[in-house]
């Protein structure tokens, strides 16, 4: 009886330990989500003005000359999967990689696959998707920068200007919940050069554009690429907090339910090792007094 009261204080002391790793990891991951969720917003002004410059480029240039614009050649579909390169995320990665799979299968030609995360890159190779390249998730906001300088150099490397490429990223639609989605990258077409130009300077004070037209647009549409990888990372990596915070939340409870019910086989074994104590002792009582 010892040795199971022992035993069950054990799995109590471990329960109550783990109990207080997952509330951590529940702090942390509620603390992540507002960070990242506030890189996006601080993007958003960034953002305007970057499209404010290319709609004067395009209506003071002409959108004749298109930089990055697909050329002719072979069919090849370059993709940049946003995963995670922890667990502890419930079906985040899983749900990823199946939208993954489903988007190619339907697109013709080579593909070239970039993943962003050890999780969803072991993913993607289960399902025999062609994997071009790995990259880390950034631990942190600042981090963001330095991977997108990276996936840009990367897209380069293999000849982005002859691929059309596709970002694939987590959002959260409401509450905890997320969705899998895609957005074309590049090539840049006629139809996103019109967007621009409808949009209508803020002041009186209309602008004009000095120096080579060319460097300043390659330079905009530069930013306006690492703007579009920044915001599809930022995304992911709330999808992916908000995915463990639910995770963490579920374990927090399952806990709560475990530890009760040992805390109930405790009190119950001890409250009979008590009782056989105390008969033990009226026993020999008894037996005391029926000699005497």
């Amino acid at each position: 009886m010892s040795d199971t009261l022992a035993n069950l204080r054990r799995k109590i002391d471990g329960a109550v330990k783990l109990e207080s790793v997952v509330r951590t990891m529940k702090a942390v991951a509620a603390s992540s989500i507002g960070q990242y969720e506030a890189a996006v917003r601080s993007l958003a002004d960034y953002e305007r003005s970057v499209e404010f410059g290319l709609s004067v480029c395009f209506r003071q240039g002409g959108a004749g000359f298109l930089p990055f614009k697909r050329r002719k050649g072979a069919e090849v579909t370059g993709a940049i999967v946003f995963g995670s390169d922890q667990g502890l995320v419930g079906q985040f990665n899983e749900a990823m990689a199946e939208f993954v799979e489903k988007t190619l299968a339907t697109t013709p030609g080579e593909k070239k696959i970039w993943a962003v995360g050890e999780r969803i890159y072991g993913h993607l190779a289960d399902a025999g998707l062609p994997l071009t390249g790995q990259f880390a998730v950034p631990s942190s906001v600042h981090a963001i920068t330095g991977l997108v300088g990276q996936l840009q150099m990367a897209m380069e490397t293999q000849g982005s200007a002859c691929m059309k490429i596709e970002v694939f990223y987590t959002k959260l639609t409401s509450g905890a919940q997320y969705e899998p989605i895609t957005q074309r990258l590049l090539p840049l077409d006629a139809q996103w050069q019109k967007n621009l130009i409808k949009i209508q300077w803020p002041t009186k004070n209309l602008p004009e554009l000095f120096g080579s037209h060319e460097t300043t647009l390659r330079a905009f549409i530069r930013e306006y690429l690492f703007i579009t990888l920044f915001k599809a990372c930022a995304e992911s990596l709330t999808s992916e907090n908000a995915s463990r915070l639910v995770a963490m939340q579920r374990a927090e409870k399952n806990i709560d339910s475990l530890m009760a019910d040992l805390n109930r086989t405790f009190y119950r074994l001890r409250q009979s090792s008590i009782d056989e104590e105390l008969f033990d002792v009226i026993a020999g009582f008894n037996a005391l007094s029926t000699k005497r």
